[in-house]
């Protein structure tokens, strides 16, 4: 019995003690997805840069094909006539040309005429020569060129899918976060703004039809890539208003801040863009003192908004 009680204190002081694992409050899994909801727009905005590079990269391989076929045909006819050329002296032995011009001349004025026509025969062949090897070199130029843009095509695409395919494993990650946080009680999952609110009156007509366009699309939802009509995420937002007025804005938060006059808070303007956190992944539109209308992040909608304490990094004004 005594034998037995020790084993039993034994086990008790060896086996381990299980850990309690508190299951995390509300705050922390809105802290968490505040963080896996910028990560996920930073990831967006990255596709949405590489997407635009990608049908510049498109554009230039298609002008060069444009040039290059010009090229590959002037290099196809000055190529058969040196061909031609080089038969013919092949044929004629070079030098024996111009002894069966002295043996067949009829006279010494006749010879130097003959000659002088061989020389200038000659010339141009020389002439048709060099502008083969120049035309060819223009063209293995151009060929190069188009060949090594036609691999940054295959190789953005090919990004444009990894980064396609981590977004749509984030957004369902994401979409657990939330399913937690409402579970849990948060408020924040639906989103603070509005979406029934009226544009301001602006007394400047071009930036009137910028604020007016960016209000009709409040109530559509986010989606990532997108410009409109029905859809948008924040910088397809941005680019597609300040379209309306003949602004052309990358598709990019980051490029779209390369791209404006960097103004200061006090000079806001109805019409001009906010950016927010380091590296810039996100930018909505300043329309009323402390407002603005913003596209914000996969599950919510068009929105005006508060921009009061968010980590705004710079303000833009189009140029227009």
């Amino acid at each position: 019995m005594r034998t037995l009680l020790i084993g039993l204190v034994s086990l008790t002081v060896l086996a381990p003690a299980t850990v309690a694992h508190a299951d995390p409050s509300l705050s922390e899994i809105e802290a968490q997805l505040d963080k896996s909801s910028q990560e996920l727009e930073a990831t967006v905005e990255s596709w949405n840069h590489v997407n635009d590079e990608l049908t510049s990269t498109q554009a230039k391989a298609a002008d060069l094909q444009t040039k290059l076929k010009p090229l590959e045909d002037g290099v196809a006819a000055t190529g058969a006539n040196v061909e031609q050329f080089a038969i013919a002296q092949f044929k004629t032995a070079g030098n024996m040309r111009g002894l069966s011009l002295m043996l067949n001349a009829s006279s010494s004025g006749d010879l130097v005429d003959q000659l002088s026509m061989l020389q200038q025969i000659t010339h141009s062949q020389n002439a048709e020569i060099a502008g083969y090897k120049a035309a060819r070199s223009k063209y293995d130029g151009e060929k190069k060129a188009l060949d090594e843009t036609l691999a940054a095509v295959t190789a953005q695409k090919t990004q444009l899918e990894t980064q396609r395919q981590k977004i749509e494993g984030d957004i369902k990650k994401l979409q657990d976060l939330k399913n937690r946080a409402t579970a849990a009680g948060s408020t924040k999952v639906n989103g603070s703004g509005v979406t029934n609110a009226k544009a301001p009156v602006i007394d400047d007509a071009t930036r009137q039809k910028v604020v007016d366009f960016a209000y009709a699309q409040l109530g559509k939802p986010y989606l990532w890539g997108a410009a409109g009509p029905s859809k948008y995420d924040c910088s397809g937002l941005t680019m597609a208003a300040w379209k309306q007025v003949g602004v052309n804005l990358p598709h990019n938060a980051a490029d779209q801040y390369r791209t404006v006059v960097h103004i200061s808070a006090s000079q806001l303007l109805p019409g001009d863009l906010i950016f927010f956190y380091s590296g810039i992944s996100h930018v909505g539109m300043y329309t009323k003192p402390g407002k603005m209308v913003d596209a914000p992040t996969t599950g919510k909608w068009v929105e005006e908004v508060s921009y009061a304490g968010r980590p705004i990094v710079g303000y833009g004004r189009p140029k227009f």
